[in-house]
């Protein structure tokens, strides 16, 4: 009875917590049995989540209004800290689906729920977008020095502020040109313009509505300017190729009020989230220049190294693809490829392309890539003249973790580039990691994301265009009618 005296006054562990907390909930196992059966698994597993527990290889879906970064339980911490061997499960089911996108996009769009996902895989056809609140800032974007534009830039403007009462967002360069600032007839508007400047201003946390106006790099320097959640975009084609550009400006009006009555079409397009490490650690390049390049237990990272070791000097999100070539050298690049953390192979060749499906019909497509829908969760690594015959492109899955650094006996250094911009040099030592980022930008589809992409590829990029054969005539032989 002291004994038990003892125990009832002295303070119970987290990890005393939770083993009486199974007791309670854990039924008697018979003595013939050495396991539960699935029922009762399944039961017990309820219960737990019913004690605010979460299941494993499960997220919280975060509802509207509440903050995006919530901390978990606390029962839910000390499980993960007291079960080491269930939290490693959790982290490669996460993984090997893919981390979960943001149903959320800016301050007011959202998707609607879908109760019928498996496996965090949206139905493409249940893709809808809707507003909580009407849209009332708008951001349009315009492709510059092309005076082609100015003209569907001032009436989208003219009708976005006097006809919908819109607060309207514009680049300072935008605003800036002489031929607006010529423009009697557009003094009015342009005074009542919001102007922001790239690098300077923060506006991802007031725009509700993206539209773009030109070709497909207006799409992509969208993309650039929100590191975080996207908000909708709606690309009009008045550029060069268009194939990111579903609509046409001439029913512009009809287009954005359908859109602001909600329910339209949205293709979630991925984004790569790609870091630039310089001063990665050298015990792992060392290892692997010991074993002539081949993999085996002492170049993979040990337990207790950090992988992220090192200066994080560049952290972007790519919509296109990240471009790895041997920039002015004459030596071929020689770079090595990891895939969560074992070296896969070393690119030997011009350069190699990591790209999302929305990538894969650009700069890889003309690499010899195959062509991916944007709603598939994938990357794509394709090599640039590769060295080896069989060296061909290859698809992975969303989540895992590429990283690329330069191999221990390359002649030159390479150099890197996310979407055509801020090219640099990577040198020994640095690395760069790519997966999957959690903030796809939801474009909006003039008819479906099915229809949209397969007509962009017939008009844009021909694909399968060519003259049909001629007819047959059917002409009837009498020896053959007679025989």
């Amino acid at each position: 009875m002291e004994g038990a005296e003892e125990l009832a006054r002295r303070p119970s562990t987290s990890t005393e917590k939770d083993s009486s907390l199974a007791e309670l909930v854990r039924p008697p196992r018979p003595k013939g049995r050495q396991g539960r059966s699935p029922r009762r698994r399944r039961d017990a597993k309820r219960r737990l989540d019913d004690q605010g527990r979460q299941p494993c290889g499960m997220e919280r879906r975060r509802l509207p209004g509440q903050p995006e970064n919530a901390e978990p339980p606390a029962s839910t911490a000390e499980t993960a800290g007291t079960s080491p061997k269930r939290w490693d499960r959790c982290r490669r089911a996460h993984f090997l689906h893919g981390p979960y996108p943001a149903t959320h996009f800016g301050p007011k769009a959202c998707i609607l729920p879908n109760p019928t996902s498996v496996m965090h895989i949206q139905d493409p056809a249940s893709q809808r977008l809707t507003w909580n609140k009407p849209p009332e800032h708008v951001l349009v974007i315009r492709k510059i020095r092309d005076k082609n534009l100015l003209e569907p830039f001032k009436e989208l403007c003219k009708f976005l502020i006097e006809e919908k009462q819109l607060v309207v967002y514009v680049e300072k360069k935008v605003a800036d040109d002489a031929t607006l600032s010529q423009d009697e007839t557009f003094g009015a508007i342009g005074n009542q313009l919001c102007i922001f400047r790239e690098g300077y201003d923060d506006i991802s946390d007031c725009i509700d509505l993206i539209i773009c106006l030109g070709g497909d790099g207006t799409l992509l320097y969208a993309s650039s300017l929100f590191q975080g959640s996207v908000p909708p975009v709606m690309a009009f084609h008045l550029g060069s190729l268009g194939f990111l550009m579903p609509f046409r400006f001439e029913s512009y009006k009809t287009e954005v009020a359908k859109v602001f009555e909600g329910n339209a079409a949205i293709t979630l397009r991925s984004r790569l989230k790609v870091k630039v490490v310089k001063g990665t650690s050298q015990k792992m390049l060392q290892s692997y220049m010991a074993e002539n390049g081949t993999s085996s237990s002492k170049g993979n990272p040990r337990a207790g190294e950090d992988s992220d070791a090192g200066k994080v000097t560049l952290q972007l999100q790519v919509l296109n693809e990240v471009v790895v070539d041997r920039g002015p050298s004459s030596y071929l690049s020689n770079v090595d490829l990891y895939l969560d953390g074992r070296l896969i192979t070393s690119v030997q060749g011009d350069g190699v392309i990591v790209s999302t499906p929305t990538g894969s019909t650009a700069y890889a497509a003309a690499a010899g890539a195959s062509m991916i829908h944007p709603n598939v969760p994938a990357i794509m690594v394709t090599p640039i003249c590769p060295h080896s015959l069989s060296f061909r492109p290859i698809v992975v899955p969303a989540g895992v973790e590429l990283m690329i650094t330069l191999s221990p006996d390359a002649r030159n250094t390479v150099w890197v580039s996310f979407d055509g911009r801020k090219r640099q040099e990577i040198r020994h030592g640095n690395s760069i990691k790519i997966t999957t980022s959690c903030y796809p930008v939801p474009s909006i589809c003039c008819h479906d994301l099915v229809y949209d992409w397969f007509e962009s590829l017939a008009e844009c990029l021909h694909w399968n265009v060519r003259k049909k054969q001629a007819q047959l005539i059917d002409v009837t032989d009498d020896s053959d009618t007679e025989n």
